[in-house]
């Protein structure tokens, strides 16, 4: 029925660079987040040959530091987070019974800032080198001084225009789920995963803002002779440290959360049971996110901070283990007495709950402040934070996509490539990260580039270096899986795997663009589910099939990032003329935005049910 819409339908290629669907921007991060992954990866790769034996000159010293900077900055700004954007973009306003995000124009402009960020500070490679002070990026070492070259700039405005993605989403994502739920829907109803994105949001609402000021800082110190930190003019190099763990503790926060979420909804589907302690669940995680904004300075133990801050932040440290440790008992009280299937996304999670708790007790160790002082800046620390971020969340965003594939694409993943994926993945991560422990007490420090013969540290390096290899051949099995089942994989039902739980499950995979034709009416905790304990196949809807109003697709988002990413250059290399073009562009989206009235377009109850008769 063309009447229907106001708008231009755009087709192709055209459509993802328009789209303003939440699904489909889901799949763009998925896609992004992907690609930096395999980036990302693949520099982990190059710095575990150059370490497999002593005095190795696979790469020089130079390039190894740009390796392992530019290694921990894409992991966690370009992967990890994009992936769980995928992940709340796909789910969250399906768990929810929304049609959309709140702000489906502003979904759109974080994901193409993000990806232009992101871009921007992979530029760094081909032209002259990466930034090369650490993903840490300490100053005085990130400082004009020490690092003259532009490496740290693309670094600075790179992360910069990465962030403003991330916290306009985290703004997006607490709007929808605070306004947007369906009838019946209490806080206390809502899904795990939705609970743990809730409180994710409001942190990335809290923490970026002081990334941005500490970037922002250092960029006025590198670009413009500012003193922030410069400890010769007057600056403080400390001052740095503080800004930037006040937002990287919460970060590792928003990294875990939503895999805690993930955790939650897969171990209890797959268990056939409620999640056990739902409502304490709940708590742990505000507990979690409100602890998190406490501990930073445990990162400074050894700055010279003093007794009394030490104590405290190593208690304040100590403490979050408490509400984490509820969250892993509930998991094992779930499982226990269930019908258990262990299906790719169910051995993910399961493997996840051992994995974390060996990476919080190290964390609980790193904790203590006098052990502090030997652990400090060795492979220990190294071997713990990834226990907490591979082990922890990527198994967890391995977990996720497992389970909610067929929603997003209509297709089943295979199951024998699943488990291949997984087995290979957790193998060769236990290989890697166990063995860096001891490294780490035998004292070989982190971020060198080789090390002398007879230290004792040349077998547990080789045997490291054999475990990334097995985690990138889980990486690639993953890959074949996606490509393989894209082709010719299983379509997917509405309940792929019959026993959803959720509001996501009661519509066809994939979601039609207008996700729900009738919105839901929710009647208890696990709403699908206690329908179908009530015999019923479908949902209750809340209200009559009517006309349902869309947003319209824009270029604009597109186009603002385009905006920054030119201005970015401009501003580094010091041509004003360039940088103010760029911001120019982008201003001048933002007034078309402004100036122009968008209606957006409805889809009429004539046009879902000839859709429905199709899907």
């Amino acid at each position: 029925m063309a009447h229907a819409h106001s708008v231009k339908r755009y087709r192709g290629l055209m459509d993802w660079l328009t789209t303003v669907d939440h699904k489909k921007i889901g799949i763009l991060y998925l896609l992004a987040g992907g690609l930096f992954f395999l980036v990302g990866g693949l520099e982990a790769i190059l710095i575990r040959i150059q370490l497999w034996k002593p005095l190795n000159d696979f790469v020089s010293a130079d390039t190894y530091n740009e390796l392992l900077t530019m290694h921990g900055t894409t992991m966690i700004f370009l992967a990890a987070m994009p992936m769980l954007f995928a992940l709340m973009n796909a789910v969250i306003p399906l768990q929810i019974g929304a049609r959309d995000v709140a702000f489906p124009f502003l979904n759109s402009l974080g994901f193409w800032t993000f990806f232009f960020g992101g871009v921007l500070l992979n530029v760094s490679w081909f032209t002259g080198g990466a930034p090369d002070a650490g993903w840490t990026s300490y100053v005085p070492l990130a400082g004009p001084t020490a690092s003259p070259d532009y490496g740290v700039d693309y670094y600075v405005i790179g992360l910069q225009i990465a962030g403003i993605g991330t916290l306009i989403g985290g703004i997006n994502f607490l709007v929808t789920i605070i306004n947007m739920r369906a009838p019946g829907m209490t806080f206390m109803r809502m899904p795990m995963f939705t609970w743990a994105i809730f409180i994710t949001s409001a942190l990335i609402l809290f923490a970026f803002p002081a990334l941005t000021v500490g970037l922002v800082a250092l960029m006025f110190d590198r670009l413009f002779e500012a003193n922030f930190f410069e400890v010769s003019n007057g600056g403080n190099a400390v001052l740095w440290e503080h800004i930037f763990w006040i937002f990287g503790h919460p970060e590792v926060y928003i990294l875990i959360l939503p895999a805690f979420g993930v955790i939650s909804e897969v171990i209890s589907t797959f268990s056939r049971k409620r999640l056990f302690g739902y409502s304490s669940m709940v708590f742990a995680t505000v507990l979690i996110g409100f602890l998190g904004f406490m501990v930073w300075a445990h990162h400074m133990f050894t700055a010279g901070l003093g007794p009394v801050a030490n104590a405290l932040f190593s208690i304040a440290t100590m403490l979050i283990a408490v509400p984490t440790g509820i969250k892993i008992f509930n998991w094992l009280f779930t499982m226990w007495g269930g019908s258990i299937k262990f299906t790719t996304a169910n051995l993910f999670a399961v493997g996840f709950i051992p994995t974390f708790v060996m990476g919080g007790v190290t964390g609980v160790m790193l904790a203590a402040a006098p052990a502090d002082f030997q652990y400090h800046d060795s492979y220990f620390v190294v071997a713990h934070f990834h226990y907490v971020i591979v082990g922890g969340l990527i198994l967890g965003i391995f977990s996720g996509l497992h389970y909610w594939w067929p929603k997003m694409f209509g297709r089943m993943l295979n199951e024998t490539l699943g488990k291949l994926t997984f087995w290979t993945f957790f193998i060769g991560f236990h290989m890697t990260f166990l063995i860096q422990h001891f490294l780490g007490l035998l004292g070989m420090p982190r971020r060198i580039y080789t090390y002398l013969d007879g230290l004792g540290f040349n077998e547990m390096n080789l045997i490291s270096t054999i475990g990334a290899f097995l985690m990138g051949f889980g990486t690639i099995f993953f890959l074949i899986n996606v490509v393989i089942t894209s082709i010719s994989g299983k379509k997917a039902s509405a309940d792929p795997w019959e026993d959803g739980r959720t509001l996501e499950w009661t519509i066809p995979s994939p979601a039609p663009e207008y996700n729900f034709a009738q919105t839901p009416l929710v009647r208890g905790y696990d709403a699908f589910w206690k329908e179908k304990m009530e015999g019923k196949k479908e949902m209750t809807p809340a209200e009559p099939l009517g006309s349902i109003h869309m947003p319209s697709p824009s270029i604009l988002p597109l186009f603002m990032s385009i905006g920054l990413f030119i201005a970015g250059f401009g501003f580094m290399y010091h041509n004003y003329v360039i940088g103010g073009a760029g911001l120019g562009l982008t201003f001048l989206c933002m007034l078309l935005r402004s100036l122009k009235d968008d209606h957006g377009f409805h889809i009429e109850p004539d046009e879902i049910q000839e859709k429905g008769v199709k899907a």
